[in-house]
C-alpha cells in the first residue's frame, strides 16, 4: 500500500511541476502516472549504475555532477513517455530538482514513519 502512495504522490508531484515551469508539459494525469513509474524504475535500475561508473568525476565536482545524472534521466524519461515533454537538458536539470523537492515536501506530510 505504502509503494503505491507514493507512486500516486510522485505523480501529483510531476503534475505540479508545469504550474511551477513552463518548459515542463504534462498532459493527463495517465501520462503523469506512467512517467512516475519510469521515473521510478529508471532511478532504481540505471541511476545506480551511472553514478558508479561517474565517481571519479562526481568525485572532483565534489557530488554536484549527479544533479547532471538525475537531469539526464529525467530527460530521457520526457524523451520515451509520449504526453510528458522536457523542453531542453537544463530545463531537465531544474526540473528533477523541483521534482525531488515537490515529491518529498509530499512524501514528508503524507507518508508517516509510524506506517498511516
Amino acid at each position: 500500500m505504502r509503494l503505491l502512495l507514493t507512486w500516486i504522490i510522485n505523480a501529483a508531484a510531476l503534475m505540479a511541476l508545469p504550474y511551477l515551469m513552463s518548459s515542463v508539459t504534462v498532459t493527463n494525469v495517465g501520462a503523469a502516472l506512467i512517467a512516475a513509474l519510469v521515473l521510478g524504475l529508471v532511478n532504481t535500475l540505471i541511476r545506480p549504475v551511472l553514478v558508479l561508473l561517474t565517481l571519479p568525476v562526481t568525485m572532483l565536482s565534489l557530488g554536484l555532477f549527479i544533479l547532471v545524472i538525475n537531469g539526464f534521466l529525467f530527460w530521457g524519461v520526457a524523451q520515451l513517455v509520449s504526453g510528458f515533454r522536457v523542453d531542453g537538458f537544463l530545463s531537465a536539470m531544474l526540473a528533477a530538482i523541483v521534482y525531488s523537492v515537490i515529491s518529498w515536501a509530499l512524501s514528508t506530510l503524507l507518508l508517516r514513519k509510524d506506517g498511516n
